[in-house]
Formats: structure tokens, sequence, C-alpha cells
């Protein structure tokens, strides 16, 4: 879940720009002159044509009173239902496939955030797979994936996972939809993929990198920078690494960090709090937890942006307290899983109007 705020897209203007007003406590209406792409509840922060043929529009969900709804499917139902896939020959890869017509639904690849895994989308998979083919994947280090020893986590070797799988599996023009740094994993599939594999790009609260190293340029991380490397090189003392995580991935501890970051709280339930927990006690997830918070933060969303020429659409909970749209890092927060009926009430009429 660590992860920066993405602060601009492609051509749009930048979003700690915009002309703000309050709305009563932790409330903000952002005024634009840009258009609504549709005349229903949804807000638009901003639309914009990136490149002049990528089309991007970018919503502010500013409402916390629904609650989450819809077919939620169980955890072990998930489980029983995945299925593996060998990338490079060597890494076992965890997915989960579900459609009601696989040969006619257009595909979707659903690419979960950092310390999460397939069953997250649990409250989205039964919606989404009415109309298309879904496909989730457990990324490398995460979930049911095997964990290598030694391997060094990018965010590059993460895109290239999603294109392989693309190429290998799903054989078909592809929506990425991802949460945090599973949303830059996307974007940068995206911008590099030259075979037509990616068809759409849905980014729910993206990452700005990999870690919190991400944005040198914000006066914030410039002063944070020297305790961010301090703290580096303490986990990359195994036994200073080893006493973290095992603070970090304890049950109390993971629950008050999710309400802290689930507007809906009643979505905080033991069987989330499981969902983060069990994988993180696989072989290899101290490794990948300290190669991914110590390593490199990857490239910058906003300067990717520019090479892709696909329909981009940008959703962002407005009650995320550590990835605040004006703020430049934190802990990246869920929409899909607080608030799943109000993304899949923007998300689905925008991939209804995709091209064929």
């Amino acid at each position: 879940m660590a992860a920066t705020a993405l602060h601009g897209v492609a051509h749009l203007r930048p979003l700690d720009s915009l002309k703000e007003t309050k709305e009563g406590r932790g409330r903000v209406r952002v005024r634009l002159g840009f258009p609504r792409l549709y005349g229903y509840r949804p807000r638009v922060l901003g639309s914009a044509h990136g490149n002049r043929r990528s089309f991007i529009t970018c919503y502010r969900d500013q409402s916390t009173d629904e609650a989450a709804g819809g077919g939620v499917l169980g955890v072990s139902e998930i489980k029983e239902k995945c299925n593996k896939w060998l990338w490079k020959g060597q890494y076992s890869i965890n997915y989960f496939v579900s459609s009601s017509n696989a040969e006619s639904n257009p595909p979707l690849l659903l690419v979960h955030g950092f310390g999460a895994s397939i069953p997250h989308w649990r409250r989205n998979i039964g919606t989404l797979s009415q109309d298309y083919t879904v496909y989730a994947i457990d990324l490398l280090g995460f979930g049911a994936s095997v964990k290598p020893q030694g391997f060094p986590y990018t965010m590059e070797a993460w895109a290239e996972l999603i294109l392989d799988f693309l190429n290998e599996v799903v054989q078909k023009p592809t929506v990425l939809v991802g949460n945090s740094v599973g949303s830059l994993a996307c974007v940068i599939a995206a911008s590099e993929s030259s075979h037509n594999l990616v068809r759409g790009l849905v980014l729910l609260n993206c990452a700005g990198g990999m870690n919190n190293k991400a944005i040198v340029d914000d006066w914030r991380i410039k002063l944070l920078l020297p305790l961010l490397w301090l703290f580096d090189f303490l986990l990359k003392q195994r036994g200073i690494a080893t006493a973290v995580f095992e603070r970090a991935k304890e049950r109390e501890n993971l629950r008050n960090i999710l309400l802290s970051v689930y507007g809906n709280k009643e979505s905080v339930d033991d069987e989330l709090v499981e969902i983060i927990n069990g994988p993180a006690n696989d072989e290899g997830a101290l490794d990948a937890f300290v190669s991914i918070i110590t390593g490199p933060p990857g490239p910058n969303p906003v300067q990717l942006m520019p090479k892709i020429n696909i329909p981009v659409l940008v959703l962002w909970g407005d009650q995320d307290p550590f990835t605040p749209l004006d703020g430049p890092v934190g802990v990246g927060h869920c929409p899909h899983d607080d608030k799943p009926d109000l993304v899949h009430e923007r998300l689905l009429p925008w991939l209804a109007q995709l091209p064929a």
C-alpha cells in the first residue's frame, strides 16, 4: 500500500494547481471548466485529450454514505478457481478468470496494489464478469504467486509480467484496471506495449512510485529523504527487517491501518485482514517486502502519460488520508474494495463507450 500521489495526468493541469473551495470538514469541491462526460451523478474532476488521441477522464468520489454492495465472491471460492501460469519458464504466477461468455466478452485484467492479492477484487469480479471476461493476477512476490529469494523487484519487472501475461494467456486486446502500485505497473505496461495488447487503462488511486522515494522534487520529500535512506539502510539489516515486518503484519496493526484508509469501515472485516496477512507468512515474503521498500521507485506516471494513446480513466477516493490529491506520499487507498458500487457506477459506462 505504500504509494505516491499522482499529481497530473497527461496534458491535464496538475491536480495541486486546481482551484478548490472547502465544503465542510474533509471535503473539497474542485471547480473546472472541463465538460462533463455523463449527465448523471458522477462529478468529473477533469477531461481532456492526451496527444490528441488518448481521451482521459478523471472523477472524484465524494460520497461517504453509500454502503458497498453487489455480489461478493468468497475468498475460498476464488482460491479454488485460481490457475497457475509459468512466467519466463521459472516463476509460478497465480491468476483467476471469470466470465459469463469467455468467447465474446472483452477481457479486463485486474492488478492489485502493495500487500494485496486477487481476493482484494472479490467485491468487483461478480459485477464485472457479467459483461466482461475478468482476469485477476497476483503480481510476483504477492498473494499465491511465487516469492523468489533474491529477486530484485522493480516496477518495470511487474510491467513486463503484465505484458507477457496478456500475450501468452489472455491473447486479446485488454483493458487494464490497477490499484496503487498495480496502477503504476499498468501505466508502464501500456506505455511499452507495441502489439495493441492494451485497449484501455483504469487507474484507481495510482501510485507515483514503488515506494515513497518517488517524487524527489517535492519539498516535503526532500526533507524526508535522509530519513527514508536511513530506513532503507536499517531494513537491509536482517534482524531489524524481520522485527519490522513481523510487527507490520500483525492482524491488529493491519486492521488499524485499513480502518484509517477505508471510508466504509464495515469493509474492514476479518476476511480483508486475512487477505493481507495470509500471504505475508509465505516463504520469501520478507525478502519481497524489503526489496520493494528499499528498491528504486520506478518511472513517474505523469512522464509516461504522453506515450499512451489509449483511453484512460482515473478514479480517486477523496477520503484517502495518505495519498490525497494534493499530497506527495503515503499509503494508497482502495476505492474498488471500499466503495465498489460507486466505482462500478463510473467504470461500467466508461467501459461501454470504448471502441471495439
